[in-house]
Formats: C-alpha cells, sequence, structure tokens
C-alpha cells in the first residue's frame, strides 16, 4: 500500500531531503515549543543587536542586504518556519507553506502554497520584508522571486548539523534575535553532546528506517543520506548502508533481519508494517521492537533535530537513558 506519507517523503527522494507534510501538530513533542507570549519588545540592555543595513551572504552563496530588521517574514520551508518560532520571532511571519505546521499557532499564519510552487500574489499581498527558503527550494521560483523585487534568504542546512546551527544562528541574526538563536545551539549541542558520550563504547544495534514500504516500492535511509548520519550518531548500525539513496529490497530485509525497525508515528505506518509481507516475518517486528517516532524530529532540519538523536538513541539503547 501506497502511504500518504511515503507520497510526502518520496518528493525527499528526489529532492535530497524534505518533510512529512502529514501530521498532528498536537501531538508533537513539547522539548520545541516556543514560547506563548514572544512579543517584539525592546531587546534588553545585555542582548546582542543586530545592526542594520546588514548584509549576509547565505547558505547557495548570495549576498543578501537588508536595510532594516524585517518586521513581515515569509517562510517557504517548514524548518525555517520552525527556526522563527523558536528563536522568539514568531509576530514576523505573514506567511508560510502548507507544509508549515509546527508549531500549532502556525495555522493562523496565510499559506502561500507548496513548497516548489509558491502562489506569488499571495505572497505580494502580503508585501514581505523578507522570504525564508531552504532545501527543497528551486533557483527558478527564487529568480522570479527576486525579480519582482523581494528579499530571498537560503537557509539549506546542506544534510549537516554544522549546517543547522548556521541557519538558526543566521535567522536569529536578520532578524535581530541573536541571544535566542546562540541559545538553541548550544543547546542542540549539549543534548548530541551528551548523547554521543552516553553511546560512545557500547555495541551498535541494528536498525533498518521506514522511509516507504508495500506494493510501490521499500524505500529507506542509505548510506550517505543524513539520516544514516544520525543513525551512526545514535549507536545503531543501518543495515541498508550497503547502498546509496533510497530503494531497498525487501529480500535483503528479512535477511539482515535487523533488531530493530523505526518508522514513523503518523498514518498507521506501524499497522500497516505489521500486515506486510515480509516485514511482518523480521524479528523485530514479531517481538515489539517496531517503534515509532515523530519523523519530523529528524526529516526537518530544524531546532527539534539534537530532540529527534536523542529519541532515536533511547529507541536503539533505552537502557543508557
Amino acid at each position: 500500500m501506497f502511504k500518504k506519507k511515503f507520497m510526502s517523503l518520496l518528493v525527499m527522494l528526489m529532492l535530497v531531503l524534505t518533510l512529512a507534510a502529514c501530521q498532528s501538530p498536537g501531538t508533537e513533542a513539547p522539548a520545541a515549543e516556543t514560547p506563548e507570549t514572544e512579543t517584539p519588545a525592546e531587546a534588553p540592555a545585555d542582548e546582542t543587536a543586530t545592526i542594520y543595513p546588514l548584509e549576509v551572504t547565505d547558505a547557495s552563496g548570495k549576498t543578501v542586504t537588508l536595510e532594516q530588521e524585517p518586521e513581515k517574514v515569509i517562510s517557504l520551508s517548514p524548518a525555517a518556519t520552525e527556526i522563527v518560532y523558536a528563536i522568539g520571532a514568531g509576530e514576523k511571519l505573514v506567511g508560510r507553506t502548507d507544509y508549515c505546521k509546527y508549531p500549532a499557532e502556525v495555522a493562523d499564519v496565510v499559506s502561500v502554497g507548496a513548497i516548489t510552487e509558491p502562489n506569488i500574489e499571495t505572497i505580494a499581498s502580503l508585501e514581505p520584508d523578507l522570504i525564508l527558503v531552504s532545501n527543497m527550494f528551486t533557483d527558478d521560483v527564487r529568480i522570479k522571486l527576486e525579480s519582482l523585487g523581494y528579499k530571498v534568504l537560503d537557509l539549506s542546512s546542506h544534510d549537516t548539523f554544522e549546517g543547522v546551527y548556521n541557519a538558526i544562528a543566521q535567522t536569529g541574526n536578520v532578524l535581530n534575535r541573536q541571544d535566542q538563536a546562540n541559545a538553541i545551539v548550544e543547546d542542540m549541542k549539549a543534548t548530541i553532546a551528551e548523547v554521543e558520550e552516553k553511546v560512545a563504547g557500547v555495541e551498535s544495534k541494528t536498525v533498518y528506517y521506514v522511509v516507504g514500504y508495500g506494493e510501490s516500492g521499500d524505500y529507506t535511509a542509505g548510506a550517505g543520506t543524513f539520516i544514516d548520519q544520525m543513525l551512526t550518531m545514535a549507536g545503531g548500525a543501518n543495515v541498508a548502508n550497503d547502498m546509496e539513496g533510497w530503494k531497498y529490497s525487501i529480500e535483503k530485509l528479512v535477511e539482515k533481519d535487523p533488531e530493530y525497525v523505526i518508522c514513523s508515528l503518523y498514518n498507521d505506518d506501524k499497522a500497516g508494517i505489521e500486515s506486510t509481507n515480509g516485514y511482518k516475518e523480521l524479528t523485530a517486528v514479531k517481538e515489539g521492537r517496531l517503534v515509532e517516532i515523530d519523523n519530523n524530529l529528524i526529516d526537518l532540519q530544524g531546532p527539534r533535530l539534537a530532540e529527534g538523536l536523542l529519541e532515536l538513541a533511547k529507541i536503539m539503547h533505552p537502557e543508557l537513558f
């Protein structure tokens, strides 16, 4: 069965790494929730304030100049949207994509459509000072937006934690929330260091991460993908690291019979896997080690990524946590 979540992640396969569009915002982990009463109040005296005009070089290498602090921001990236709220600048967001679903209050923000094909007329009506984009954005749309006079900032992480840190720090810089951004990065680094310290020297657990399954094919995170890196950092040994990319063989999976199988919390993936030929024969499935995770914690390369790494480690090494 070709699952709805798999359809979203198939876009990720074609465009490197994206998100799961179908989720229930109310079920998100509370650790990444942003303050409920963040206002654009005057910065405290000890806060590092951004000085405008500000010239920045984004992830694509392009230079963007902001004459003054942006007050009306559109995000064409779920990860960028999460960053904006996490640094306490949610009140600046006037537009977002259909796929920006976290935190819950983003539902009140006007949608400008899809990530790769946003509605230009809607964007124009919102009169943004800045448009934030990331991994899935296309050059064609950027060129069109820039030709209309809009400032576009690329926050692509390039599938590295360092890239995520840079995206958070740069967002904090351009939106005059440097201290908040720096605090988030430091918290992420502390969580990652904790995980790596605890799993150091521990025998790795063999694991398989389900991206898609069933009649339309079996997909996972192969060698070189960011999810493969995260599984390794969390003390896992990805059984699919014998291939690159995303397409896998159910016969290989059955032969390798990993100790853990991890799937999405959403769309009844667990129930579907438990009843699908090949998967239901796996020892992990039979013995209750098919474990759900909020895949947005690892698919979306934003401020909750360290939390995602911690959750992966807890799944495979619960005795350490």
